[in-house]
């Protein structure tokens, strides 16, 4: 890879160099006119300061606990392209690249070693670590270290990709563990810290503040990641984040960088999501999730006034599975999940994760914002398992949506069946406001406001006095509510 290409946004704070031939490649008045008394009164004083936080308590006690993890595995090279008398520069390689015959495919290559550095801790006295699913992703070979110098050949026990979890067994017995905390008690300011293998040193401390919490990330749909501005870097990945308490409060997953290296921004996965994994791990082998069958965007001001919500929050159902255990309690599109088994949803991540982490087969119980008002709806929540848009017809476009912006027609019924909708109107031309607001040629309105579109009369009706809507619109597969201002 060229130097100057910019590393991925999101990198993971792992450290992997790859074992080559022979080597490592690495990557008042005046007191002077006063009298005594009065002058000892009126010497201002300094203001009281916060001491800064000593963590070397913190630190001698949990410090033991925490290991290096290094990782043995294979790791595939690039495939090498056969000479075609034309640079891989050139414009025209990928071209010739494609009609070269078998003579010119490309030649695999032999796998070689490489080698993994992460973190991790020791949560129970019989040997039990915690760290990253992807510290020992594809690995052969994993090895512990402690700081005492000691060393074990862990076995992996179970991983789960989607919170980025792994759960290892060491055989040792009394050795030195962590207290677990609780994520949802970290107050937004206060002091953390981590510590970890970064680059490879062992035993590194850093510290900082906590950020923010519940941040969603693009791969971490059942994560509400806590943000800190801890020093994290390739080799963090799987330590142990703490708080003044010293209760370990998440787990050091993730950096945010253009360089590669720590930039201010780091995450880390909540303990409490990490245990719920690590329980399930150990006692099945396996991680089961929670699902309602919906899919949910977020509320923003105009979607909260197109539906009559006093504020924007809430996760907005934008599409209902058929059949599924969303569907069979009778939750609609539209709907405005409010609560969750008595607890705010603020927005969707909350509504996602907290569903994630309930058991299959328990109920859910939703408080939803429908017409204008609050309904009490009870979900028997499922179990998580491990069509096309209709082509513009010849017919001549119904303009009665003019005032949005939009040429419609209704869907024939195989139009219908095609995309796998109930009535709805195909989006033929786009300008205004609808343009404005993202509406393209080929979507299908299925509903404004919630209610279902059936006729262009009906977008027509519902535009004509409105100055702000909510469309329910259906692209590629994916239905979500698209915010319109009409002025």
């Amino acid at each position: 890879m060229k130097q100057n290409l910019i590393v991925k946004s999101l990198a993971a704070a792992g450290l992997v160099t790859a074992l080559g031939l022979g080597g490592i490649s690495h990557y008042g008045p005046s007191a002077a006119n006063a009298g005594p008394v009065e002058a000892a009164q009126t010497v201002p004083t300094a203001a009281p300061s916060a001491a800064l936080p000593d963590f070397a308590q913190l630190v001698e006690k949990n410090g033991p606990a925490v290991v290096n993890i290094s990782v043995t595995g294979n790791m595939k090279t690039a495939a090498s392209a056969p000479d075609m008398g034309i640079s891989p520069d050139d414009p025209m390689y990928e071209f010739f690249k494609r009609f070269r015959g078998p003579q010119g495919r490309m030649q695999p290559q032999p796998q070689e070693p490489s080698h993994g550095i992460g973190s991790g801790f020791i949560v129970s006295a019989d040997g039990l670590v915690l760290t990253n699913a992807h510290v020992v992703q594809n690995a052969s070979e994993v090895m512990v270290k402690l700081t005492d110098r000691r060393e074990y050949r862990a076995k992996v026990i179970g991983v789960d990709p989607q919170t980025d979890i792994a759960v290892l067994k060491i055989d040792g017995k009394n050795l030195p563990t962590v207290r677990l905390g609780k994520a949802n008690d970290v107050r937004v300011g206060e002091w953390v810290v981590a510590i970890g293998s970064p680059f490879g040193f062992e035993n590194t401390v850093t510290s900082g503040i906590v950020s923010a919490k519940s941040r969603a990330l693009p791969d971490g749909s059942y994560v509400p990641f806590l943000q800190t501005d801890v020093a994290v870097n390739p080799g963090n990945s799987g330590g142990p984040l703490f708080n003044m308490k010293g209760e370990v409060i998440g787990i050091n997953s993730q950096i945010y960088s253009r360089s590669g290296g720590y930039q201010g921004v780091s995450f880390a996965i909540p303990i409490d999501t990490a245990v719920n994994v690590k329980d399930q791990l150990v006692q099945t082998g396996k991680v089961q999730r929670g699902r309602l069958g919906v899919v949910i965007q977020e509320v923003n001001q105009s979607l909260a006034g197109s539906f009559g919500l006093p504020k924007a929050g809430g996760a907005l159902v934008a599409s209902v599975e058929s059949g599924s255990p969303a569907a069979k309690a009778g939750v609609r599109s539209g709907d405005v999940v409010l609560k969750i088994d008595g607890a705010d949803v603020g927005n969707s991540l909350d509504l996602t994760s907290h569903v994630g982490s309930m058991k299959p087969g328990s109920t859910a119980k939703l408080e939803v914002w429908r017409d204008g008002k609050p309904q009490q709806i009870a979900v028997k929540v499922g179990e998580t398992p491990v069509g096309k848009t209709a082509a513009a017809a010849p017919e001549k476009a119904d303009l009665s949506g003019s005032r949005l912006g939009v040429a419609v027609r209704s869907l024939s019924p195989e139009e219908q069946k095609q995309a796998s909708v109930q009535g709805g109107l195909l989006v033929e031309q786009v300008a205004g406001a609808a343009a404005k607001a993202g509406i393209r040629s080929g979507d299908i309105i299925l509903a404004v406001n919630g209610r279902q579109l059936k006729s262009a009369d009906e977008l027509k009706a519902a535009t004509k006095d409105a100055k702000s809507m909510a469309l329910l619109v259906k692209r590629d597969d994916v239905s979500i509510f698209v915010p319109v201002e009409l002025g």
